[in-house]
């Protein structure tokens, strides 16, 4: 059983190896990605956004940007989430995230909300880096971790709307490759210009 200080560390990691992709990401924002219709700006918009719905806005933690510098609004996000890991009452009750669009108001424990949250970072890690031809190799004892996790019932994750039909791959595939196959990703996805390249 993971313990809350565990889940936080295990966080904090995931975003630093997002920020490699993000710094291999300068001048390149308007890469297509393996995610249908993100381009590498649009992902890191998308990362940002998850932490500041769901958790530092809830938690009064949401920080202040510069409107049009990726790195900077990343390395600044990363900084808020750090500070507020080191909050003591983080794990304390539920989180009160407030309604989005057509979702409504909803109250999270904060240990499965950082896990999910850990996992989309993650995943992300390889789509970014794969968009800009950067290292997109992910840990492989997280990504077991999180296989790990995923349901056993193959259509559930495509009933969220979130996720793609899983990939078909080998079941002696690396964890990476499997884990990235479930959740709709195709290991061999190469934007178009760079495969040519």
């Amino acid at each position: 059983m993971s313990t809350e200080t565990d889940i936080a560390e295990r966080h904090v990691s995931v975003c630093e190896r997002f920020t490699a992709a993000v710094v291999a990401a300068e001048g390149k924002w308007d890469r297509p990605s393996p995610c249908d219709g993100w381009d590498a700006r649009g992902l890191v918009e998308h990362v940002i956004g998850f932490h500041d719905v769901l958790l530092l806005r809830p938690m009064g933690a949401k920080p202040e940007r510069p409107r049009d510098d990726p790195v900077r609004r990343w390395a600044v996000t990363q900084d808020a989430m750090r500070k507020l890991f080191a909050r003591p009452d983080l794990f304390d009750g539920p989180i009160d995230v407030p309604a989005v669009g057509n979702n409504p108001p909803t109250r999270l424990d904060a240990a499965p909300l950082v896990r999910a949250l850990t996992q989309d970072v993650l995943v992300h890690t390889w789509d970014l880096a794969r968009a800009v031809g950067g290292d997109d190799r992910l840990d492989p004892g997280l990504c077991k971790r999180y296989l790990d996790r995923l349901p056993t019932d193959l259509d559930a994750l495509v009933a969220s709307g979130m996720f793609a039909r899983p990939v078909d791959v080998s079941q002696d595939a690396d964890p990476q490759t499997r884990l990235l196959a479930r959740l709709g990703r195709d290991q061999h996805w190469r934007e178009a210009s760079t495969a040519q390249g």
